[in-house]
């Protein structure tokens, strides 16, 4: 019998794991004024302590136009002291500690990131509402330097890595996108040139990197609907990542503001999801719209495995398998088809000692049912899986007590 792999040491740049799983960047809604937490702390300092590798922090925008979230981190100086406190934690637990750094682009509002939202192109973007304004070159050049600087600050909080987020339809993914990239000049058009800025962020992140900071990047393997980028296209996008020297490469798909279920798959519970809102117009607004804009998407276990096989087959770095991972034997599974390392995110929500209950006990499987609470209720508060919840209200309870009964 083949031994397993998850328990040995990985490789990822100038950073070694004590094991392949990572704590995937899914947004944990666990910061206050923009800055990290006893929530976030508690939360990272217990995925550590169950065994997993790497934890990774999600996300943190690299400028407050980046913003999407009022319960969203934004990496500049003042927190650094409340992040090094966490990282301090997961070091002390044996994991390494990641964070996630972006730019969310037209998924904002004045209100929130201070600034008419920015994008690739002048537009509106539905899933928000909102207006947003095409990005000028000045502009363009700034973020691309604030993602070095946020790898500055990354490193002086302690950080082991950074995931550089270009997928999931956020500002490097807008560029990239003809769905989002309407632009004339040397940063639309051809995919080359819709590449230009990822390839500027990338650029800064990796000289700020230097010889002691893992840069990893999330990059779609299809944004997932007609009229977005196709796989050929981002395996061209993933080459391109390659060979600007990061350590590896996270694949993902979807598209927030056109196919957020492609990310994650299954139903999205709207009657959850519109529970904790507090603008009554977006509440009810979602509530009779909800079901026409976020379209299921069937889940299965390991449900990108197929198209992230052809990545494997075309790219050398290592690369993070994540989505719909829980149980060891699909583990095993992905980490004997070649790929360095899985992420899990609903696993690690639904029982942070995953990783080590797999390290005791072998073959098993944690306990995620899926019906997406965590992800319907990240929106507005912290991220949690429902069977640690009591007294939840009735009408969610019926909501979830339906979707198990649909399955």
């Amino acid at each position: 019998m083949k031994e397993s792999l998850l328990f040995t040491p990985c490789t990822i740049g100038p950073l070694t794991l004590r094991n392949r799983t990572i704590r995937a960047a899914a947004f944990e809604g666990m910061a206050a004024g923009n800055a990290p937490t006893d929530l976030l702390y508690n939360y990272h300092r217990q995925v550590a302590a169950g065994g997993i590798g790497m934890t990774t922090l999600a996300y943190a925008s690299v400028t407050r136009s980046g913003l999407s979230f009022p319960h969203q981190l934004w990496l500049r100086k003042e927190i650094i002291p409340g992040l090094r406190r966490i990282t301090d934690a997961i070091h002390a637990e044996g994991a390494a500690a990641s964070i996630q750094i972006g730019h969310c682009g037209n998924m904002s509002h004045r209100s929130i990131c201070g600034c008419t939202p920015l994008s690739a192109s002048t537009g509106f973007n539905l899933y928000s509402p909102t207006f947003v304004h095409g990005m000028r070159h000045d502009e363009i050049v700034d973020v691309a330097k604030a993602f070095g600087q946020a790898v500055n600050l990354a490193r002086e909080a302690g950080f082991d890595a950074v995931e550089v987020h270009a997928g999931h339809g956020y500002l490097i993914s807008q560029f990239l996108s003809p769905y989002t990239n309407h632009r004339k000049d040397e940063y639309g058009g051809s995919l080359e040139n819709r590449m230009r800025f990822m390839k500027m962020c990338l650029d800064e992140a990796m000289t700020a990197a230097g010889n002691d900071m893992a840069v990893l990047v999330k990059t779609n393997m299809s944004d997932g609907f007609r009229g977005g980028l196709e796989t050929d296209d981002c395996i061209e996008v993933a080459r391109n990542i390659e060979q600007c020297g990061v350590h590896a490469l996270v694949l993902s798909g979807g598209f927030v503001s056109k196919a957020p279920m492609y990310v994650m798959r299954g139903r999205m519970p709207i009657r959850s999801m519109t529970y904790y809102m507090k603008q009554l117009w977006l509440k009810w607004g979602v509530r009779m719209a909800g079901r026409w804009m976020i379209h299921d998407e069937p889940f299965r276990e390991a449900y990108f495995y197929e198209d992230a096989l052809k990545f494997r087959k075309a790219l050398k770095l290592p690369l993070v398998y994540v989505g719909g991972l829980v149980s060891r034997e699909k583990i095993d599974m992905v980490l004997d088809s070649g790929f360095e390392c899985v992420a899990m995110a609903r696993a690690l929500i639904n029982e942070p000692d995953f990783v080590n209950r797999m390290k005791n006990e072998g073959e098993m499987r944690c306990g995620c049912d899926h019906v997406n609470y965590c992800i319907a209720r990240m929106y507005s508060i912290e991220m949690a899986c429902h069977k640690h919840l009591q007294d939840l209200p009735t009408c969610i309870q019926k909501e979830i007590n339906r979707e198990l009964k649909r399955r």
